[in-house]
């Protein structure tokens, strides 16, 4: 299984937070700072040149970052070594519901399970908030085909049926 951290920045809905909802659920760990973050964690990226692909399962961690990617200083992740984008998918969260890549952190974190392999755990996390179950409804077909690829090669080309 693996560890799944968040950095969190504060600026949403402690309510609504769903990486907070994750945390009380005992499914991963918030690190307060980026510096707190393992250098050879896995990152979950959008700005990132690699799409994430099965090929990524070995991975020791995988971290998302929880906060407002308009203020983040890009220069401070963009040494990490593992950073990964995850391929077209849609927001099935009630604010972005439908909306194509508006991912909250626990859809991100869901979708980085799937395509690795751990769709259980992937299904247990989203189990966490009411909505969670729509998200694996509304991106069945890409998240299957996702977690078939071979590489991020392949993803690529899979996600450009969807798009």
């Amino acid at each position: 299984m693996i560890p799944l951290l968040a950095y969190r920045d504060n600026s949403c809905d402690p309510r609504k937070c769903t990486v907070k909802k994750l945390e009380r659920a005992g499914f991963l760990r918030i690190v307060k700072t980026i510096s707190q973050i393992p250098r050879n964690t896995l990152l979950l990226d959008p700005t990132a040149e690699k799409a994430l692909s099965p090929e990524d399962k070995n991975v020791k961690s995988i971290t998302a970052l929880d906060c407002s990617w308009e203020v983040l200083d890009t220069g401070a992740v963009s040494s990490w070594r593992i950073r990964r984008a995850l391929p077209f998918l849609m927001a099935a969260n009630p604010v972005n519901f439908g909306k194509p890549c508006k991912l909250t952190s626990i859809e991100a974190i869901a979708a980085a399970l799937y395509i690795l392999g751990e769709q259980e755990r992937a299904s247990q996390i989203l189990g966490c908030v009411s909505w969670g179950v729509r998200f694996l409804e509304v991106n069945k077909e890409p998240l299957e085909l996702y977690a078939t690829a071979k590489d991020s090669t392949e993803v690529v080309k899979f996600q450009s049926l969807f798009l």
